[in-house]
């Protein structure tokens, strides 16, 4: 892959997904450690979208601690429990939020963050290994191209582990 993501003109997001894809499965394909991966996944995600925050909370010590990202200083630990990220670790799920603020026991780690999408990586036994998480300036800025985009370049870790 080049320095930069080939995506030039364009601006459906769906279609920025799909042209995004083979570029970090060729990326991703010849690299085998974890934290390289998820740096790369994080950058290219934020250079190709522009979203405010984009990084990865990996599930260990029973809490989710913070891994590779892109954006602003993020909050380290988050409890199974708690806010967004644990709520799709807990579910096993993708979760949109159109407005943060509207979402019961949201961790606010920036206050300028209004939307957010999180996004479950799989164990090959079946559990949650760790959670993407996307956030934005903007309201209600993730949809079913996101989660659909997110959830098919999250497979391409999930090969990894």
């Amino acid at each position: 892959m080049a320095e930069t993501l080939l995506l030039p003109t364009i601006t459906n997001r769906a279609e920025r997904y799909e042209a995004l894809y083979p570029q970090l499965a060729a990326l991703l394909e010849t690299e085998s450690d974890l934290t390289a991966n998820l740096a790369n996944v994080a950058a290219a995600l934020k250079e190709a979208f522009g979203f405010f925050w984009v990084g990865f909370y990996v599930a260990k010590e029973g809490q989710l601690v913070l891994g590779p990202f892109q954006g602003p200083i993020a909050c380290t630990r988050i409890p199974f429990h708690k806010g967004v990220c644990g709520a799709c670790y807990t579910r096993a799920e993708t979760i949109v939020v159109p407005d943060v603020d509207a979402f019961p026991g949201h961790i606010a780690c920036s206050s300028a963050s209004r939307s957010e999408i999180v996004v479950p990586v799989f164990h090959r036994n079946g559990t949650v290994a760790l959670v993407l998480d996307v956030d934005s300036d903007q309201l209600d800025d993730f949809g079913p191209a996101d989660a659909h985009g997110l959830e098919k370049l999250m497979k391409l870790i999930e090969r990894k582990l």
